[in-house]
């Protein structure tokens, strides 16, 4: 049997960094994604490994938390949203002892969300976040695009990837297991039974939810209409649910590390912008197969690909903004008139980046005209517009406006 392939993670470094000034470090990001096999990295720095996933270990701490955290002196404890008490056990014992480096703990959903968490662990946990694979830990390139296109690197491919290529990446996603798998029927087979266990098993652990049944009816029409603005009560409606209890199950989502809420761009002179969030998913295997996209269909009509290959760029380009140790923001921008740009991304200082996703190997002026409208309104914040659609070559075209490889995200 092929022992399963360990990627380089880019987060390995800032983990490793934090546990140096920090107590408590929280590995945070979807099931699947590679935290035990990042955080084992770890155990030879001394720290014993707790598996809240394992039911015995998983019953003593429910039974007395404070116990075993009395007797862990450097650990890593993982899948720590099992069991949540534990936290304030950990509070406790970091009070009394505030050495860095004395937990590394990872959770399949975001804590700073549950009830009480957010204040017990307030100034003694940093918190770094692993999705899925990026399409550069595959190919062990360490450049970040997003950083190199905000310092004026036009974004290149060394080895561009199109075509049906392009498509196998795109449908493949980043979970690692998923990738592992030889055939596209068996990556939909993972998926199905990733998507049936994390949501029978996993929201259990966020969310007082009676009706799980409900959660992969919502799941797979969020797919369907990912990478458009959301209507709650128009969604509901489709699902017999009401507006609120669609947003409290988005929630879960959220939470999860399945899809992600992106908000609009907005200056206070735009009167018109569109203020509704979109809703990405964030790993465009997880997308394709809940959508029912296969290769065979995107061959025959490019159309369907779409939503799919934006939904790809974004978790890309959030991969980067994760690895980054600058700050950045992911939005889109709408107006009123149907201006539009699918991804923009801000930095620190108000400085933008647009970006517009085309699934074809050509583009025509209009492809354009969001970009062109964006840098009018934001003036000389808009450092660049990148236009990344199916090709081999990056081309200038004018006023701070590029066409780039879509592979130039993991080739420059």
């Amino acid at each position: 049997m092929d022992t399963p392939r360990i990627y380089p993670r880019w987060i390995e470094s800032k983990i490793a960094e934090a546990l140096l000034d920090t107590p408590v470090v929280l590995l945070a990001g979807p099931r699947q994604a590679g935290k035990t096999t990042l955080v084992s990295q770890f155990t030879g720095r001394g720290m014993q490994f707790v598996n809240l996933d394992d039911e015995a270990t998983n019953y003593s701490a429910q039974n007395d938390p404070v116990g075993m955290i009395r007797n862990l002196d450097l650990a890593i404890i993982d899948e720590i949203q099992r069991v949540p008490q534990l936290l304030l056990a950990i509070k406790t014992s970091v009070d009394k002892d505030r050495r860095p480096g004395r937990f590394l703990l990872t959770g399949s959903a975001n804590l700073m969300a549950l009830p009480t968490v957010a204040d017990s662990l307030a100034g003694r946990m940093e918190t770094r976040i692993l999705l899925p694979l990026s399409q550069s830990e595959m190919e062990n390139q360490k450049t970040n695009w997003v950083e190199n296109v905000f310092v004026g690197n036009i974004p290149t491919a060394t080895s561009p990837v199109l075509g049906d290529d392009l498509i196998e990446r795109v449908l493949g996603g980043g979970y690692p297991d998923a990738i592992s798998r030889p055939t596209e029927r068996r990556r939909a087979e993972w998926f199905r039974q990733f998507i049936n266990s994390t949501l029978q098993r996993d929201v259990r652990d966020v969310a007082e939810i009676n009706k799980l049944d409900e959660l992969p009816r919502l799941l797979s029409a969020l797919a369907q209409s990912a990478g458009q603005i959301s209507n709650y009560s128009r969604l509901g409606a489709k699902l017999g649910l009401d507006g609120k209890t669609v947003s409290r199950y988005i929630n879960v989502f959220e939470q999860m590390y399945l899809i992600r809420r992106v908000d609009t761009w907005a200056r206070n002179r735009l009167k018109r912008v569109v203020k509704s969030p979109k809703i990405q998913l964030l790993d465009s295997g997880l997308l394709s197969v809940l959508a029912g996209v296969r290769k065979k269909h995107v061959q025959l009509d490019k159309t369907i690909f779409g939503s799919v290959l934006e939904s790809f760029v974004f978790s890309e380009l959030l991969k980067h903004v994760n690895a980054s140790d600058d700050d950045f923001s992911l939005l889109y921008f709408r107006d009123a008139d149907k201006f539009e740009v699918d991804i923009v991304i801000e930095n620190y200082a108000g400085q933008l980046v647009g970006v517009e996703v085309k699934a074809s190997a050509t583009f025509k002026e209009q492809d354009l005209r969001g970009l062109k409208k964006l840098s009018s309104l934001a003036g000389d914040q808009f450092k660049a517009g990148v236009l990344l659609y199916d090709t081999d070559q990056t081309r200038p075209l004018g006023n701070n406006m590029w066409a780039a490889p879509l592979s130039s995200l993991w080739g420059s």
